[in-house]
C-alpha cells in the first residue's frame, strides 16, 4: 500500500528540524487547521464542555493528520513526475517511509480518541477517516472521488452531536449542507491541479469534467448548501439567513461570470461562499435531534 522511500530525501529529512518541518507541510496544514477549528466550534455550539470540545478536536486532528500524510506519501511518485513544487516528499524534505509511519501512528491514535468520545460518534468519525484513506488509495482516480469528501464533511456535525447524551443526530439540513460543502471543497481542492492530474493518469470526477466545467460547477453545491441552511429550519427564514443567501448568490454569479478569464477569481469567490456557509452553520440551529 505504501510507496518506496524517495531517493531525493537527503540529509534534511534526517535532521530533527527538517523532519518536523517536512511532516508539518506534508499533512496539508491548511485543511487540518480549518477542519479541526470547525469541529471545535461545532462542539461549543452543541453544548459540549471544555473536555468534550478538546476531545472532539483531538480525535479529528488525529484523523486529519493521518489522511493528509497518507495522501502525500501515496502521491509522492506522481508529484515527482509532475514536477510539483511545495510537496515535501517530492522535494526531498522528508522521506515517503517517514510520512507513512506518521500516517499510521496518527491513525492508531485516532481510533481510541474517537471511541472515547462515544461509541456511535466514534464509529461515524472512523468511517469518515476510512473514506479519506480510500480516497487517497483508490477513489481519487474514479468518478466517485466526490463521495469521501461528502461523507467526511457530513460526518463532522454528526460526530459532535452523537457524543451528546441521547446520541442525537443533527438535523437533516445540517447533514445535507455538510455533504454539499464537502463536494464543493473537492472541486475547489482539485481545480488548480486538473491538468497535471490528467497528465499523470488521475481521472477523478473533476478531472473527467475538465477545468472549465469544474470551474463553472464549483459554486453550485455551495449555493445549494446555503439554501439548505437558510430554508431548512422550521418556520420562516430569519432576516440574516435571507441576507446571507442573497450575498451568496451575488458572489457566486460574480465568480462564475468573471472567472471565465480569471480562474483564481472563481476559486476566491467560492471560498467566500464556503465561508458564509460555515458562518450560517455555526450561527443556526440543527445541532441536535433531527
Amino acid at each position: 500500500m505504501g510507496t518506496p522511500e524517495q531517493t531525493t530525501a537527503g540529509d534534511t529529512a534526517g535532521r530533527g528540524s527538517g523532519l518536523a518541518g517536512g511532516l508539518g507541510r506534508a499533512c496539508h496544514p491548511g485543511p487540518v487547521v480549518a477542519v479541526t477549528t470547525l469541529t471545535a466550534a461545532l462542539a461549543v455550539i452543541a453544548g459540549r464542555g471544555p473536555g468534550g470540545c478538546v476531545l472532539a478536536w483531538a480525535a479529528v486532528l488525529a484523523g486529519q493528520l493521518s489522511v493528509g500524510w497518507c495522501n502525500d506519501a501515496f502521491d509522492a511518485r506522481r508529484d515527482t513526475a509532475a514536477g510539483r513544487r511545495g510537496k515535501p516528499v517530492a522535494d526531498g524534505a522528508v522521506g515517503a517511509g517517514q510520512v507513512w509511519t506518521a500516517a499510521y501512528a496518527a491513525l492508531a491514535l485516532c481510533v481510541p480518541l474517537s471511541l472515547v468520545y462515544g461509541l456511535w460518534a466514534g464509529a461515524v468519525h472512523l468511517a469518515a477517516v476510512a473514506a479519506g484513506w480510500a480516497y487517497n488509495l483508490r477513489l481519487k482516480a474514479t468518478r466517485w472521488s466526490w463521495a469521501p469528501y461528502a461523507l467526511g464533511f457530513a460526518a463532522l456535525p454528526a460526530f459532535v452531536t452523537l457524543g451528546l447524551p441521547g446520541h442525537p443526530w443533527p438535523a437533516w439540513w445540517v447533514l445535507g449542507a455538510g455533504a454539499l460543502l464537502g463536494v464543493g471543497a473537492h472541486l475547489g481542492d482539485v481545480l488548480p491541479d486538473i491538468r497535471d492530474d490528467l497528465a499523470t493518469g488521475v481521472r477523478g470526477w473533476p478531472q473527467r469534467l475538465g477545468p472549465d466545467r469544474a470551474r463553472l460547477l464549483l459554486p453550485v453545491p455551495l449555493v445549494i448548501a446555503s439554501a439548505l441552511l437558510a430554508l431548512g429550519p422550521p418556520g420562516p427564514p430569519r432576516r440574516r439567513e435571507v441576507v446571507a443567501l442573497a450575498l451568496v448568490l451575488l458572489v457566486a454569479v460574480t465568480g462564475t461570470v468573471l472567472g471565465r478569464r480569471r480562474e483564481r477569481l472563481a476559486f476566491a469567490t467560492a471560498v467566500v461562499v464556503a465561508a458564509v456557509d460555515v458562518t450560517m452553520l455555526l450561527g443556526g440551529t440543527g445541532m441536535g435531534p433531527a
